[in-house]
């Protein structure tokens, strides 16, 4: 098979590839072509692919079409986030098991990854494997998603564990950074088994110099549902405790939510000097509202881009393209959307 020919040439071609030779996953990682975290107004995007040392993997997925140039926003990041069925967590809206179809995601993730300016995508192991097998994440981003023990609604939910990626396995599979999601509830003791996994965690990724994007939020329980506090007082005191773990923060971004005052933003990423990105969130039928959100919030020094999941995959129109683009368009210098 040339190098250029995706592992699996569709989505039905995954099953049987699977089945029949499972190192075809461990064959494409090491083919992958990769590229920097970040790109530059002047750099090129120079294969990083250390075991071949040339531009070999490049191939696309079914229908794909090649990005645009490295520098459509240069210095900042746009990544689809994809990550949230591993956690039990299949709703988009009022739709209960919109994202329990994979075939249907991988279709969607493959033409949001076409789509010029995204960098990247972050996943759990088995998403991030189906993409490789088909060649979907060539010259990309690769964000593996680290803990995902605290089931959505499981009483166990704030003990969460670290159940998906090990910081061994990114650097196996070439992967580019990971990311941990960091829930504190004040009445409930799994958040601190939590918090301290992933501060050694945070040390063990920056001991193979991988960045990790951690994902605080502060919590608590309303009529046994689990519920994020996205007030200005409760972001920046997730924010705080998020910087100060582990024995570095060298290696460390954090994954934040735009705050319920949007105008609280501002105040609030003052709390932190480490790069940050925006986080998606519970969008519902508004997306032009959390478009004007995020748009202002990119423009705060520390705001380096976004990782947005559900609302791009599975928007109310159904126009995938059109959502990514809109995104990818309020990173770009000098537009205001």
């Amino acid at each position: 098979m040339s190098p250029a020919t995706p592992a699996a040439p569709s989505v039905h071609d995954l099953v049987r590839l699977r089945a029949e030779h499972p190192e075809a996953v461990a064959e494409a990682a090491a083919r992958r072509k990769r590229r920097p975290l970040l790109r530059t107004a002047d750099a090129s995007a120079p294969d990083l692919n250390t075991n071949t040392g040339t531009g070999v993997g490049s191939g696309t997925a079914p229908g794909r079409r090649t990005t645009g140039s490295a520098t459509d926003h240069p210095g900042r990041l746009m990544i689809i986030a994809a990550d949230h069925p591993a956690r039990g967590a299949l709703a988009v809206g009022d739709r209960a098991l919109a994202m329990a179809n994979r075939f249907e995601l991988l279709q969607r993730l493959c033409l949001a990854l076409s789509r010029p300016g995204v960098d990247g995508v972050l996943a759990s192991a088995d998403v991030l494997e189906d993409l490789l097998l088909l060649g979907a994440l060539e010259d990309k981003v690769v964000m593996g998603s680290m803990n995902r023990g605290g089931l959505a609604g499981a009483a166990f939910e704030l003990d969460d564990r670290f159940t998906g990626h090990r910081p061994e396995d990114l650097v196996r599979h070439g992967f580019d950074a990971g990311k941990l999601l960091l829930r504190i509830d004040h009445e409930d003791p799994g958040s601190l088994d939590t918090l301290h996994a992933a501060a050694r965690t945070i040390d063990a990724m920056a001991a193979l110099r991988l960045p990790v994007f951690v994902e605080p939020f502060l919590c608590r329980r309303v009529d046994g549902r689990l519920r994020n506090e996205l007030d200005a007082a409760a972001v920046a005191t997730s924010i705080a405790i998020a910087s100060g773990l582990g024995g570095t923060s060298a290696y460390t971004w954090l994954k934040v939510p735009v705050t319920e005052e949007p105008e609280d933003m501002a105040r609030v990423m003052e709390t932190s000097t480490l790069p940050a990105v925006l986080l998606g969130g519970e969008v519902g039928d508004d997306l032009d509202g959390a478009y004007k959100k995020w748009r202002e919030a990119l423009r705060l020094p520390t705001v380096r881009g976004l990782v947005v999941g559900r609302s791009l995959l599975y928007p109310v129109d159904g126009d995938v393209a059109g959502a990514v683009d809109t995104a990818v368009s309020l990173l770009q210098p000098g537009r205001d959307g």
